[in-house]
């Protein structure tokens, strides 16, 4: 049995070439946003189980390199094409050279995939729904589906989605769900950033089917919303190293917090924490225990209440580290 059980069902094989002293460095790595999150959860001392789908040649070496990490795999394996990317950093930033997401699951596959997920995750006190590498990789519903299904007294969901697939969960019903304040906008959701509109939204996603809802904001503090009300967390700015998987690395400590036993509103000091400590590394849903747990230390958490906007501080969320450039504890 694993602490945590990630829906992951298309990870990405990903090559990136960057700088070297004698010539260029070539790295190889599983990656997306599900593997993303396990990383994380696993420097954080969690066990996890990963549920994918594992298609072709990509597939074959994702297997190994995710089993590498310390993840318990269970995988649908097929053949066709595989979601993966190479990308050339020389330069100084990201350029795509190659990009494939891979081919869409089939309904046999679909089947099989669903059914290890379900017993996979019914092994675990929490799942983690996370999104396939392309669009039309695995049906919305299916969302929905494991949401209902997942959930029960002893065992949590949580969700980092959004649009199709973030509705789908709500429709399932889900304990959290983590979305960012770009993707509310692009759902229709917010018309703009403003603290009064974002939580307005935020109210609509819990009477649809969200116990908590946590918003990341850009720059500003990111914002959490229970059945107690609204609480904003920030951290200080750092220098940034790589721009993306803050938010994945924050949904993966919030989590290993849960897994802990704390409550929502102390875990998402973790999750702060985790998430701001991924800008300064290269690799993604990296970090060591011990500092981010040292850095939970300086996690700012203030309530907000129901009539009363909060000030915005001179602090951000680890999501809003990244953006400002663009969009690993022991248990």
């Amino acid at each position: 049995m694993s602490d945590v059980t990630v829906f992951a069902p298309s990870p990405t094989l990903t090559i990136t070439v960057e700088d070297h002293p004698q010539g260029s460095e070539i790295h190889v790595h599983a990656g997306g946003q599900g593997v993303w999150q396990a990383r994380m959860l696993r420097r954080l001392g969690c066990e996890v189980t990963m549920c994918c789908v594992l298609t072709g040649e990509i597939g074959s070496t994702l297997g190994h390199l995710l089993e590498d990490e310390g993840l318990r795999v269970v995988s649908v394996e097929r053949a066709g094409r595989g979601s993966a990317y190479v990308h050339d950093r020389r330069g100084g930033k990201r350029v795509a050279v190659a990009e494939e997401q891979g081919d869409p699951l089939g309904r046999h596959d679909l089947d099989d995939l669903y059914t290890r997920m379900l017993d996979a995750g019914s092994r675990s006190r929490i799942s983690i729904l996370s999104g396939p590498a392309g669009d039309e990789t695995v049906p919305a519903d299916m969302y929905r589906r494991l949401a209902a299904d997942l959930r029960d007294e002893e065992r949590r969901v949580v969700a980092d989605l959004a649009g199709d697939r973030m509705r789908a969960v709500l429709a399932g019903g889900v304990d959290v769900l983590k979305i960012s304040h770009e993707e509310l906008a692009g759902d229709g959701l917010i018309t703009d950033d403003s603290t009064a509109g974002i939580r307005a939204a935020m109210r609509r996603l819990r009477e649809e089917g969200a116990g908590t809802v946590v918003v990341t904001r850009a720059s500003d503090p990111l914002l959490m919303m229970d059945d107690r009300g609204t609480v904003e967390v920030s951290l200080p700015a750092f220098a940034e190293a790589e721009t993306r998987g803050a938010g994945d690395s924050l949904t993966a400590g919030v989590v290993a917090g849960l897994v802990r036993g704390e409550p929502l509103r102390r875990a998402i000091t973790l999750g702060a924490a985790a998430g701001a400590l991924n800008v300064t590394r290269h690799g993604l849903g990296t970090g060591d225990g011990a500092a981010i747990r040292s850095l939970r230390d300086r996690v700012r958490q203030r309530t907000v209440d129901a009539e009363e906007a909060p000030v915005a501080e001179e602090r951000t969320s680890p999501d809003g580290l990244a953006a400002r450039a663009a969009p690993e504890e022991d248990r």
